[in-house]
């Protein structure tokens, strides 16, 4: 009985430092169920396990199966959340930045792993966040195999949260997209995004610091709030509706930070340039009011923000209306040429 009662001293010092195990089982609880419903056939572990296990088995019918992997988060939009009390949101966020970014190499998502930290863990935006990341998994056919929700005061602001992803994709080598197909004449089509997605959210929020973010605004016919929470939007359904539709993709480029200044020639072969043509696609209102109220150059939002691409392809031109009729919210924005100037915005 003693010792027992010597364990349970322990445990309730190391909730006086800061660090609340029962806090931690609870947020697990409140997220299994949604995580559960993730698991494909490939899924061999429990929620729990020390490792997630993932079954490559019918990777056999590839001829030479290549894993691609990418790891990141979603930056500032966790204060936004955090300043409007929302976290069912961000969740999704992460596994579809995450999702894009493998999408440029041709890759299909297999599963995806989490890591959700505080400094002080509450248990429901914790689970919110994770179901978040459950329901964005679901949708894209990804299993969420593990994670890690973690406690850590002094290290995190209280009252913040850290969001972290690492998704795990595969595409048959031949599919492989790393852009040594792209040539001068290619065209540019523009996929649009749902807004800031999760890029430039520090400018975003100085700049519009002081506004009332909860009020419907009039330029943007909805609140700042709901405006800046856009989920990040998922592209695989769109890349997959180009596939289907026999369209020939020479490079993807996610619109992330940096922009289209810097995203969209890291897929563009030495010696190539592209010219970014204006009024070809809708600019949604959100940036319009943040470049106008905060006096931004132009040059510096085109680094910033996705100004409205969130992915742009590159094809042959031979396949613009092909791949318009397949995807009727695409622009053609612009082309590619010989020069290596880098990306022009004219």
């Amino acid at each position: 009985m003693k010792s027992i009662l010597h364990e349970a001293n322990k445990h309730n010092q190391y909730a006086a430092a800061g660090v609340d195990i029962d806090a931690g089982q609870r947020a697990v609880n409140l997220m299994k169920d949604a995580i559960k419903a993730t698991y494909t056939a490939a899924v061999l572990s429990n929620t729990g396990n020390f490792g997630g296990l993932f079954d490559i088995s019918a990777l056999k019918t590839m001829d030479a199966p290549v894993l691609v992997a990418s790891t990141d988060g979603v930056g500032t939009k966790t204060k936004v959340a955090a300043a409007l009390g929302r976290w069912d949101t961000i969740g999704q966020d992460l596994v579809n930045h995450c999702i894009n970014d493998i999408l440029v190499q041709g890759a299909q998502p297999l599963f995806f792993l989490d890591y959700v930290a505080s400094s002080k863990l509450e248990p429901e935006p914790i689970a919110a966040i994770v179901q978040g990341v459950a329901v964005a998994c679901t949708a894209a056919g990804c299993a969420l195999l593990g994670g890690e929700t973690a406690e850590m005061p002094g290290v995190y602001v209280e009252g913040e949260v850290d969001v972290v992803g690492t998704i795990i994709g595969v595409v048959d080598k031949s599919m492989l997209l790393d852009g040594s197909r792209i040539q001068p004449g290619d065209a540019i089509l523009s996929l649009p995004s749902t807004g800031l997605h999760t890029n430039g959210y520090s400018l975003a929020r100085h700049i519009l610091r002081d506004l009332n973010w909860h009020s419907t605004h009039d330029a943007l016919g909805e609140s700042i709030g709901d405006a800046l929470l856009a989920v990040h939007h998922c592209y695989l359904p769109d890349i997959q509706a180009m596939r289907e539709a026999d369209v020939t993709i020479h490079g993807f480029a996610h619109i992330t930070g940096g922009g289209v200044i810097d995203n969209l020639p890291r897929i563009l072969p030495d010696g190539l340039g592209a010219i970014i043509e204006r009024g070809n696609w809708n600019i949604p209102h959100l940036f319009e009011l943040i470049q106008s109220l905060g006096e931004v150059d132009e040059m510096e939002m085109y680094r910033v923000f996705n100004m409205g691409m969130g992915m742009l392809v590159v094809l042959p031109e031979a396949q613009v209306h092909q791949a318009l009729a397949a995807l009727p919210d695409a622009r053609r924005v612009g082309r590619i040429f010989a020069d290596s100037s880098g990306v022009t915005i004219r």
